[in-house]
This record gives C-alpha cells, structure tokens and sequence, in this order.
C-alpha cells in the first residue's frame, strides 16, 4: 500500500541548520494550499500509485505544516481523502512546532483525521535553542504535548539534536531524560550536520573555536540507545526509537520499497521503477500547476540504483538486509565485500539476513557505502 507525503515550504523564520527547501513567502500559502489540492487530483491514478492502491498513510512535513491555518490544513487533508482510497486506520502525521500547537488546533486535529504528530523538539536548553534559531522555548514542549493528550492524539513522536558545539554528554543527557519523562510513543534523534549552505556551515566556518568531537557524538549515540532501550523503546532504524507497535509507519514504507507519492514543491515520489521531484520553487511550482502542468524531473531507476537503494535503506533497519531480494548476480558482489565486515564485528549474516551490528551503528555511513555499487 502506498503513501502520500505532502510539503508545506512554508517558515516562520529559517533554522540555522536547516538544508530543506523551504521559504518565508507566507502571502502565497492560499496559492499554494489550491495548488496542491489541484495537483493531487492531477496526480490520481499515475505510477506512482494505481487506481486500486490503499493508502495506508499520509504525511504532511515540511518546512513547517503549522505556518497553514487550521481551514487550509483541512482543505489538503479532505482533498486527498476525496480523490484518493485512503484505508480505514491510516497513519496520518502532521509535523508541528510546540509553540504552534494552541489549544485550538490540538482539538481540531482528530476532527480532520490527524493521529500522529511529530514535533521538533530538538532540546530542552533555551541557549542551544537561541542558537539553532528555534522560536520555541524547551517549556513549551510539554505544555504542547499535554494539549495534544487532552484533544486525544495518542501518538506523538519527538525530534531531538546532539553534537551542538559545546555540549558535554551531561547535557545531551539531561535532554535525554527531559524527553522520556514526555513519555512518547516514538523519538528520532540526530547527530547536527553542517550541511554547507546554510547558516550553520557559514557560521562553523567563521569560527574556528566551533569544533565538533567525534568520539564526544559517538558517546552521545551509545548513551541514547542504552538509555531508550533500557526505557522500552525498540531501536527499530539507526536514528529512530518507538514504543512497540509505535513505528513510524511512512517512514517505514521508505525504508522497505513501498512506492510513495509526493505532492508539493521540491516533494519526491517513488513508483518502484521512477523517482520524481517536483521542482524546489514555490512560484514555478504553483504557476506550474495552476497552468495544469506539473513541474517536474524524473529518472528511470538502473539495476545498480535499484540494488543500492535496497542496501542503503535495508541495513538502516534492524531487520537488516534480506538476501533473498537480491538477483543472484548482486548476491555475488555483496557477499566478498561483506565478508571483512562480517569478519570484524561490523556486519552478521543469520538466516539470510545482513545486518549491522552495534558497534557499527555510528558508523554506518562507511559501511554501507563499501557495499554499494558506484
């Protein structure tokens, strides 16, 4: 069954790490709410998705999906249950700020079919806050989560950051700690990129007393996996943690080659054999659709790109890689390449499943990269 991931670009103000399209033009959002809803119908019955195809969830990320009124939120939402057949019990996720989050819109939610919301936390400190850029302050978290327990939402995941310059393990342990007594059913948690572009990048740059310590982050992971676990959180993904039954089930449809369809600029879709983009520009893509015609690159995915896919995304999981979905040919060139990882602690072959082992979690990048095809 598919899903439908849909972009809201829209920014209160940027975060300084941030690398996602996104934009302040908040006049635009009517425009652009239309639009959407007009491409979803544009959309319906394409590759991406068959006519028959349930979809088991819906995702609306961003940017910031709380920039849109509670009005134009339910205007996306009906239009996608209206054109497409969305299962009965599907996930549907809403990303939010917890200063966003009022009264209001909290009991508005279940109305529009809403059951899963996922909030940036991102820390508890108010300082590393102020320099992430954040407007929320690490209050109002709980208080936005406790709204969102009194309008019934049972299922509330939270986003948090480590490795900001400065920080000790004793603080990354206190946001640990202020995070599970949110007692939330699921918790993403990564390590800060300087992705060049953005503020960050410039800023670290400029500042030579800005150093990040690679062993100091590779403790903070240990320490958030031993802390989650040992709270009940099943360590599912390399950077997700959930309570049982509570996995990220869109996020789990990518990471197991179920075709998705991206509605939105710069939203990506995925058909099995295609990948899309739309284009990462608010003003072609509504013009665009508003012409009738979806801006749009596309690439027809190669054996090679199907196999490193499968690898990549296979071995973020903890059910690992199953070798039974790999040609006998691409069997052939895994399994010399893994063998020294198997051999060094980094990998185990069971029951014909790879798998990343502990020790390797942190360092996945590397790994996984070696089995690739280039």
């Amino acid at each position: 069954m598919a899903g439908i991931y849909v972009h809201i670009p829209f920014c209160a103000s940027r975060c300084i790490y941030c690398a996602f399209y996104s934009t302040t033009q908040s006049d635009k959002r009517q425009r652009y709410v239309d639009a959407l809803c007009r491409e979803a119908k544009m959309r319906k019955g394409k590759s991406e998705a068959e006519d028959n195809d349930l979809i088991s969830t819906v995702y609306l990320g961003g940017g910031t999906p709380s920039q849109l009124s509670v009005v134009q939120l339910r205007q996306v939402l009906s239009a996608i249950y209206n054109i497409y057949k969305v299962e009965q019990g599907a996930e549907i996720t809403i990303e939010y700020n917890p200063d966003d989050i009022t009264t209001e819109l909290a009991e508005a939610l279940p109305a529009m079919g809403v059951n899963r919301v996922s909030m940036g936390a991102q820390t508890f400190d108010d300082a590393r806050l102020r320099f992430l850029r954040r407007r929320h302050s690490g209050a109002q978290v709980s208080e936005a989560i406790d709204r969102l327990r009194q309008a019934g939402i049972g299922n509330i995941s939270v986003d948090l950051m480590y490795g900001f310059p400065c920080e000790t393990l004793s603080d990354w342990q206190r946001d640990i700690d202020a995070a599970l007594t949110l007692q939330v059913e699921h918790l993403s948690a990564y390590c800060l990129t300087i992705e060049e572009g953005t503020p960050l990048y410039r800023l670290i740059m400029e500042n030579s007393h800005f150093t990040m310590d690679e062993e100091l982050e590779r403790q903070m992971y240990y320490t958030l996996i031993d802390r989650l676990q040992a709270a009940g959180y099943e360590h599912y993904e390399i950077s997700n943690f959930a309570r049982p039954g509570r996995r990220s089930r869109h996020n789990s449809n990518y990471w197991t080659n179920v075709p998705y369809i991206g509605l939105g600029a710069a939203a990506h879709s995925y058909d099995g054999r295609t990948r899309r983009w739309n284009m990462a520009s608010l003003d072609d893509y509504i013009l665009g659709i508003e012409n009738g015609k979806s801006v749009f690159e596309s690439e027809l995915l190669t054996p090679r790109d199907r196999y490193n896919d499968r690898v990549m995304l296979s071995l973020r999981t903890c059910e690992g890689l199953n070798l039974e979905h790999l040609t006998a040919s691409e069997r052939s060139y895994l399994l010399p390449l893994a063998r020294k990882y198997i051999t060094g602690g980094l990998l185990t072959l069971d029951k014909g499943r790879l798998r990343l082992t502990r020790e390797a979690l942190f360092v996945s990048d590397m790994v996984i990269s070696d089995l690739m095809r280039v």
